[in-house]
């Protein structure tokens, strides 16, 4: 495990009228977000690796669709810098995972179809009024990025 990385498994509450999931509540997991988007991966296709400077994400992965998580430690100060950390999450093993400022992340979708993730963010995209310049470092853009997502 990465330290600060967090990976809560979800449970899915099912009667006769079907399904309830619980995702994130603030009085069990000490974070803040600020605004939360859906994506839909497609099958075979990787988003990141990428890294924020001073954003956290929680990502939710419940399906549809099947994902392969990266996560390394780029924090100098971390006490598992350097660290690698892998781990599958979706349909069938509902994950939520929190990933602080400095873990570089990325994710591939690995089911047949394609895959959807939920993310609550800490801060908001472009800032207020998407004014402000995207708190992100594009790893996947670097040919020599250590970083690489199988």
């Amino acid at each position: 495990m990465i330290d600060g990385v967090k990976v809560y498994d979800l449970t899915k509450y099912e009667d006769e009228r079907g399904w309830l999931m619980e995702t994130w509540r603030t009085d069990e997991h000490g974070f803040q977000a600020v605004m939360s988007y859906v994506s839909q991966t497609n099958p075979g296709t990787a988003r990141g690796p990428h890294e924020h400077v001073h954003q956290a994400d929680y990502f939710i992965f419940m399906g549809p669709g099947r994902f392969k998580l990266y996560l390394w430690d780029n924090r100098k100060d971390s006490l598992t810098n350097s660290q690698k950390m892998e781990l599958e999450a979706g349909e069938g093993e509902p994950k939520a995972v929190y990933v602080p400022a400095g873990v570089v992340h990325g994710y591939k979708c690995i089911s047949k179809g394609p895959g959807w993730c939920i993310n609550l963010p800490d801060k908001l995209y472009k800032g207020p009024g998407k004014k402000e310049e995207v708190d992100e470092v594009r790893w996947e853009d670097k040919e020599d990025s250590p970083y690489k997502i199988e």
